[in-house]
């Protein structure tokens, strides 16, 4: 099921970076509680709250880094920045005020943060090109996932998540991106 996208603004006058930011970072955060949704759906066990939010965390990670390489040369490089940073930061407070719901209170936020920075420098190794990541940039993302699953009997999970959720966020992520930056997504 595809996400419904509302991009239109309820107030008048200039958004900020950091108001587009906060909105793609809404839909990207909904696109990987739906991909999480669909996998249990399509009877890929989660397991514990743990796994479920290795796996979740894991989407976000790779939402993200799909965003900075969709305006990677279609905004100036301190745009880019303040806008990945805006996104980053809003992604972070999301993650913590959401993650406590399903592993109680505690310092969440540097975990979740600790994990965006290593998948950054992880997937900077990934090809992408104008119709989107490279086969290398997904299946790190099917290998991460199934590292998050481990402890679970979900022997397709890579090819699952290569094949099925990778390609609904990326559409997702492509379209609220365009729509709310105003950019260029083949």
């Amino acid at each position: 099921m595809a996400l419904r996208i509302k991009t239109k603004w309820n107030s008048k006058g200039p958004k900020t970076l950091a108001d587009r930011a906060s909105v793609v970072g809404v839909y990207i955060w909904r696109a990987s509680q739906e991909a999480c949704k669909r996998m249990e759906k399509d009877e890929f066990s989660l397991g514990s709250d743990q796994q479920f939010v290795g796996v979740l965390t894991e989407m976000v990670a790779f939402s993200l880094q799909v965003t900075d390489r969709i305006i990677y040369g279609q905004m100036s490089e301190d745009d880019r920045r303040t806008f990945i940073n805006a996104l980053g930061k809003h992604l972070a407070q999301t993650a913590q005020s959401n993650i406590v719901d399903y592993l109680g209170e505690g310092d969440h936020l540097t975990t979740f943060i600790n994990t965006l920075n290593t998948r950054a420098a992880d997937y900077a190794e990934f090809e992408y090109t104008d119709t989107g990541p490279g086969y290398a940039f997904v299946r790190y993302l099917g290998e991460k996932i199934s590292t998050a699953m481990a402890a679970m009997d979900n022997k397709w999970v890579l090819e699952h998540v290569m094949e099925i959720e990778a390609p609904e966020v990326v559409k997702t992520v492509k379209r609220v991106v365009g729509e709310v930056l105003g950019v260029k997504v083949a």
